[in-house]
């Protein structure tokens, strides 16, 4: 067959990313030597067709994503969540999804204006490492205020986050040590928030996303170098917990509505503030509501009981769920604006991955929809059975 004029390199890499697949391993998988493949990802050397064929149904994307033209990733640091102990291969296979999002949201923005960039400007130190306790409790209490929220719990989060402009996505990150991350977008002008679909609670989505909104708002100058740092690294996601716990929990309306500091007491508090029991146990520890042994014996019992697993009501929460993207999609086909091929044909993705990162029901786009095996009755069974059932209220003639 012929040569594949017009083969991306790049492309190549991001799809074997995208599949926590190594060089040799693929190599191995579409039968090439690992040096004709790397050629392929350094464009020093165009595979044939039938080789992409083979790329293509082995990463399982469509033939026509490998001659997308690539853009360069944004120069600026994405922060991660447990970034010290995550697996390289992890955080590529999620980074990949968040530059899918964007080549979304870049596809999206011909078709729509989403709501203008109104975040809170903070007049945050210089130094990252000079921001106290104190500034920022003063800036969730700002944000709250600019958000209209002036006591008591905070409504959607995610629904605040993106009336301020920044666009959200959930996807299964599929990685023990990743629960979420996020970053500012020069090619975009825009923040994005990637949360982890795959074990968090409502509650910890919550916090989550607040977290990543610290670092949006706080860390903006932070560099890679800072941010490569171990000690600084770990500063500055104790700064982003702490401005997640002044936003969820502000000290006033918290304590005056806790009748006591136990596990109990705050239990009954979960569902109208939306905030896990481990995150309050921290808060009352942080405003000296209990001492140094009282909040150890209540992550001890915090332990017995077995929360660490999962806290009561954790099941019966509902998860808060992004709704820039998916209203996009859902208007796109309801004013037959876009057909699904059209979509498709813009964005040459895996639509299982597509649907995920614009939060689409799955098969909206086409995507095939997984369903559970049923047994079947064998031939003749249910009408033997039927004979033999005595029917006490049957109506005689």
């Amino acid at each position: 067959m012929s040569i594949a004029v017009g083969f991306v390199g790049p492309r190549l890499i991001e799809a074997r990313r995208a599949r926590g697949i190594t060089a040799a391993d693929l190599a191995s998988m579409v039968q090439v030597s690992v040096q004709s493949l790397s050629k392929y990802e350094n464009e020093h050397q165009t595979p044939r067709h039938e080789t992409v064929d083979r790329l293509a149904n082995t990463l399982g994307l469509p033939h026509q994503y490998f001659f997308r033209p690539y853009k360069a990733n944004d120069s600026r640091p994405v922060f991660w969540r447990s970034k010290l102990s995550a697996h390289t291969s992890d955080l590529d296979r999620a980074c990949v999804r968040l530059e899918w999002l964007k080549e979304t949201v870049d596809y999206l923005g011909g078709f729509f204006d989403f709501p203008a960039l109104t975040l809170l400007r903070l007049d945050v130190p210089c130094d990252p490492l000079k921001i106290t306790s104190d500034f920022l409790e003063e800036a969730a209490n700002a944000v709250r205020l600019e958000w209209n929220v002036r006591c008591g719990p905070l409504p959607d989060v995610l629904e605040k986050i993106e009336d301020s402009g920044v666009l959200v996505s959930r996807i299964h990150v599929r990685a023990e040590k990743v629960d979420a991350f996020s970053q500012w977008s020069d090619r975009c002008g825009i923040p994005f928030i990637m949360l982890s679909r795959d074990k968090a609670s409502a509650a910890r989505q919550r916090w989550d996303a607040l977290h990543e909104l610290a670092h949006i708002l706080l860390h903006q100058q932070v560099t890679h170098d800072q941010l490569n740092n171990r000690a600084t690294y770990k500063v500055l996601e104790k700064q982003a917990d702490t401005f997640a716990s002044f936003m969820l929990l502000p000290e006033h309306d918290f304590v005056d509505e806790l009748y006591a500091p136990t596990l109990d007491g705050m239990l009954t508090l979960k569902e109208r503030w939306g905030v896990s029991v481990g995150a309050m146990i921290m808060r009352c520890a942080s405003l000296d509501l209990v001492d140094d042994f009282t909040a150890k014996r209540l992550w001890m019992n915090y332990t017995r009981r077995g929360w660490r697993k999962g806290e009561p009501f954790d099941g019966k929460m509902e998860k808060e769920t992004p709704h820039l993207i998916r209203r996009s999609f859902e208007m796109l086909l309801e004013e037959e604006v876009q057909t699904l091929a059209d979509i498709r044909n813009a964005l040459p993705f895996p639509l299982d991955d597509l649907e995920e990162i614009a939060d689409l029901e799955p098969g909206t786009l086409g995507a095939p929809v997984q369903t559970r095996a049923e047994p079947v009755l064998k031939a003749g069974i249910k009408t033997e059975t039927s004979a033999n059932v005595v029917r006490l209220f049957d109506k005689k003639g």
